[in-house]
């Protein structure tokens, strides 16, 4: 007598195999391909503390004042999707009490537009459109994903040059526990200016290309393990003007020993991080978990179902034959 599986049993069994198959693929082909940087961000960074700037209307550097900068982030989408790339154009303003809100970037102490591409798995610079200046280093507006407890070659800006930052344990921000790396940047010439003789001490020289000077007291960021984001940044940027030749700072620009990023911005920036962690860890374990569980207890009860069914048809005929 011919049998017949039940078509319960046929589904059960193939949702099993299905799921048993999709288990491994989660991990080894749809996570890795979620572990990519994103490129329709939109996010405002800010860093507040004291310390000194050159007041262009007193003509004089005054100290001891509260300095703000912001960092606005935008992501080129039709760049991105173009290139396959991250592109994201930077704004940053550093900024005293007089000029917040700064309502033309020309108010600002200082204000820089760039635009950064990398590519998107390794967080490599990528020397592609328009990118302006030209990038170095492993990490800058993040970290590439899954950071080790190693140095990190992270690109300063102002400097033009890469730092080496180096792991220094692990820190918490917010509840949020991240790995710790510090560097700092000794003094370096970064360009010229052209300035009245007297104020970098030649009064009888009524123009001066005057050299500036840069230096760091110390960088101190916090990152997500996973993502790589940055959850906290603390910088101690110096900028001077020195004499042509001269080896002593004859005015200070800028100079904080600490500025930090707020306590709104590490909060958003935690909140980014969990969201972030949360989609990784549902495709890396938590959905190839449950997957694998689920597709093994239905191909189980498929081949019970099939072998009950099979051994009852049996029966029946056994009883109809006698």
């Amino acid at each position: 007598m011919r049998r017949t599986a039940s078509p319960l049993s046929l589904i059960l069994l193939g949702t099993g195999v299905f799921l048993l198959v999709l288990a491994p693929l989660l991990v080894q082909y749809v996570q890795p391909r979620a572990k990519v940087t994103p490129i329709d961000v939109d996010t405002l960074t800010v860093f507040t503390g004291t310390g000194s700037y050159f007041d262009t209307r007193r003509i004089e550097t005054v100290t001891g004042r509260p300095l703000t900068i912001t960092r606005q982030v935008r992501g080129d989408v039709a760049d991105s999707v173009r290139s396959g790339r991250a592109v994201w154009d930077v704004s940053t303003s550093v900024d005293a009490e007089h000029t917040l809100p700064a309502a033309a970037t020309h108010d600002s102490l200082q204000w820089t537009l760039e635009r950064w591409v990398t590519d998107r798995r390794t967080n490599e610079p990528v020397h592609c459109c328009q990118e302006s200046p030209a990038f170095d280093g492993e990490a800058y507006l993040k970290f590439p994903f899954d950071v080790q407890k190693r140095p990190y070659r992270w690109w300063d800006g102002t400097l033009g040059s890469t730092v080496t930052l180096r792991f220094a344990g692990r820190a918490r921000v917010q509840g949020y526990e991240g790995y710790r790396f510090t560097g700092r940047v000794e003094p370096a010439r970064t360009g010229t200016r052209l300035v009245p003789g007297r104020l970098v001490g030649q009064p009888g020289r009524p123009q001066v290309l005057a050299e500036e000077w840069y230096s760091n007291h110390g960088i101190e960021l916090v990152v997500d393990r996973r993502t790589g984001r940055i959850v906290n940044a603390a910088i101690g940027p110096r900028k001077v003007l020195r004499a042509p030749g001269s080896t002593k700072d004859a005015v200070v620009l800028l100079d904080s020993r600490r500025l930090e990023f707020t306590p709104a911005t590490q909060r958003a920036q935690v909140a980014l991080a969990s969201a972030d962690n949360r989609r990784l860890r549902l495709l890396g374990r938590t959905a190839p978990l449950g997957a694998a569980v689920a597709g093994t207890l239905a191909a189980a009860a498929g081949v019970v179902l099939l072998a009950g069914g099979g051994r009852g048809r049996a029966r029946r005929a056994g009883r109809a034959g006698r």
